[in-house]
């Protein structure tokens, strides 16, 4: 890796005009000396040409595509990244921005372990009027780690990736998994695989939550997607509480989309491996009609948390 090595930020996004403009400008604004170059990935929507003139400033580029592969989110992840030329990349959603010194601080932190392949931030929470931090208390995170615990820390907007773990080694996002749903969480468990992650312990993303960034009314798709998870990885096995995890998220989605049966399958499934999993018990609350999915989930997002 050069001393000031290019860094390529691939956007995917689609029917977000405002929140991209000023996504892409958090990307440029940054204090890194080296070169970046903003890819957009217009994914199922038509290009906006007019984002290049954003990238007016020298070493500052925007490149305007579309997605070539699988429609949906990893499809256009992969396009942005096969076209990217840095050689590190990273990935932004477009409703997110990042913050003042975040891609000096993970290039210094990438540079310093040679081994290591792919880093990540803290992030800053934005829900309906609150702002949390989640910062995870951790300098490495093995795969193991990742078995155990989602860590939705680690989000997609903060990832800083050498280019060539991704054409050459644990390779790029996964096209299969139904909808596209958690296929972020796949990706780390792959990258997990091959080298722990590197991780700052600052809040250097602006992640906003609202109906439009998570699967709403989509259920049976997350359900699915977490489903084809637990097949795709037999490693879970190695780890109770988080097979138990990722099952009570299956149980709350069946309850969610109104499958109390499978709901109740689920539910007694994450409680045989983990009977202090709280989402087996959200999950049949829900589906026994004592709360609203949709009001566990605003509880939850105003605390920066998820299901």
């Amino acid at each position: 890796m050069t001393q000031q090595p290019s860094v390529s930020v691939v956007v995917p996004t689609r029917d977000r005009p405002e929140l991209l403009r000023a996504a892409v400008r958090a990307i440029l604004a940054q204090d890194y000396p080296g070169p970046i170059e903003v890819v957009v990935v217009f994914d199922q929507s038509a290009p906006d040409e007019s984002l290049t003139e954003l990238g007016s400033a020298p070493a500052r580029a925007v490149r305007v595509i579309r997605n070539v592969r699988t429609p949906g989110l990893a499809g256009a992840r992969n396009s942005g990244t096969l076209a990217a030329e840095g050689e590190l990349v990273a990935f932004c959603d477009d409703d997110d921005e990042w913050l003042p010194g975040k891609l000096a601080a993970q290039v210094v932190a990438l540079a310093g372990e040679p081994a290591a392949e792919f880093v990540c931030c803290g992030i800053r929470v934005s829900y309906d009027g609150h702002t949390v931090d989640r910062v995870l208390d951790k300098d490495r995170i093995t795969l193991d780690d990742l078995l155990r615990d989602r860590m939705t820390e680690l989000h997609p907007s903060t990832f800083l990736i050498r280019a060539s773990a991704l054409r050459d080694g644990f390779g790029l996002v996964d096209e299969e998994i139904p909808g596209s749903y958690a296929e972020d969480y796949e990706f780390l468990l792959r990258a997990a695989r091959s080298a722990p992650l590197i991780n700052l312990r600052t809040p250097s993303v602006l992640v906003r939550w609202h109906k439009r960034s998570y699967f709403a009314q989509r259920w049976d798709t997350i359900s699915e997607a977490l489903q084809w998870l637990l097949q795709r990885y037999p490693e879970f096995a190695s780890q109770p509480a988080g097979e138990a995890r990722v099952a009570g998220q299956i149980a709350f989605a069946q309850a969610a989309a109104g499958d109390r049966r499978g709901a109740v399958r689920w539910a007694r499934r994450t409680l045989r491996s983990n009977p202090r999993e709280p989402r087996a018990y959200l999950a049949l609350a829900v589906a026994g009609r004592v709360v609203r999915a949709d009001a566990v989930l605003r509880t939850l997002h105003k605390r920066g948390r998820g299901i």
